[in-house]
């Protein structure tokens, strides 16, 4: 996996129900703008509120749309392993490329199970995994050593996405990793620096907004013009931050919105960004050219 994947959002309509019309003009703007490859229900795409019909419904629609015109990446994880063996066993992999795996989350398991863990999904799984690496989110680090472990126990292990945001583990891991293992961004803003030491690309929310811009920024970097990508980075950066200041997916969706691609609703628990946080994306929204 290299260059731009984006994780993308699961619009709702006022009433809460999926709004595929929605969706499908998402899709298509991402692939018109260029991008490698998307992933489908991740952190972004809220798939932790919707009901396993919706879940098939999306994951079907996704990739019908997308018609193999970039790869497709299913965001499939759990903090249940034995439930999640058997979702990915019976899961239809028809016109996906590869599995998205979060680090598994709320019951803080040690290091050990974490290794146990993934190494049950590649036995179930018949499709290449990423790794996916956001203590922020799961309450426990996957550690380098950890993540180097599984890269070399098992070649469907392919890249782990990294969003620990530090600085040090980055490096351990681009550093240390196997032939065929890619380190990939969790984290838009860092996208740049970590590819100038060796990062392969980024799992990104904000491309989906901009995604010509965002996805030749990548290129750019992947490219070593660190002129041209520097520029990009920059000219996104005010808008980068304004989408985190009131969560993640919030943010996005209210820029989305502000685009005319989808309505500004998530589910409960989340609700929409404050107030401040809406005015911060709309001026950095005015600003910033597509």
């Amino acid at each position: 996996m290299k260059g731009t994947g984006l994780a993308l959002v699961t619009p709702f309509k006022k009433d809460f129900s999926i709004d595929f019309d929605a969706l499908s003009n998402l899709i298509e703007h991402v692939i018109n703008g260029g991008v490698e490859y998307v992933v489908a229900l991740g952190t972004t795409g809220e798939s932790v509120t919707l009901n396993k019909d919706e879940k098939k419904q999306v994951y079907q629609f996704i990739q019908q749309q997308v018609k193999g015109r970039v790869q497709c990446v299913a965001g499939l994880g759990g903090n249940y392993t034995a439930e999640l063996v058997d979702y990915i066993k019976a899961f239809d992999f028809t016109g996906y490329d590869a599995v998205l795996s979060v680090s598994p989350y709320y019951n803080k398991p040690n290091q050990e199970g974490i290794f146990q863990h993934f190494m049950q999904v590649a036995e179930a799984s018949s499709k290449p995994i990423i790794l996916y690496n956001v203590p922020g989110r799961t309450g426990v680090n996957m550690t380098a050593d950890t993540t180097l472990r599984l890269a070399n126990a098992n070649s469907k292990f392919i890249a782990v996405k990294e969003a620990s945001g530090n600085s040090e583990q980055f490096m351990d891991l681009i550093h240390q990793a196997p032939a065929g293992f890619s380190i990939i961004s969790g984290d838009d803003n860092l996208t740049v620096p970590f590819i100038s030491m060796g990062m392969t690309g980024v799992i990104s929310v904000i491309g989906q907004a901009y995604p010509q811009k965002f996805s030749n920024m990548v290129r750019a970097a992947l490219n070593n013009d660190f002129v041209t990508a520097r520029t990009l980075h920059f000219e996104l950066y005010n808008i980068m931050k304004s989408i985190y200041l009131d969560g993640n997916p919030g943010g996005i969706k209210a820029l989305l919105n502000q685009m005319g691609i989808c309505e500004n609703i998530v589910r409960l628990p989340l609700v929409t960004v404050n107030h401040s946080a809406l005015e911060t994306i709309k001026k950095h929204f005015n600003e910033t050219i597509s």
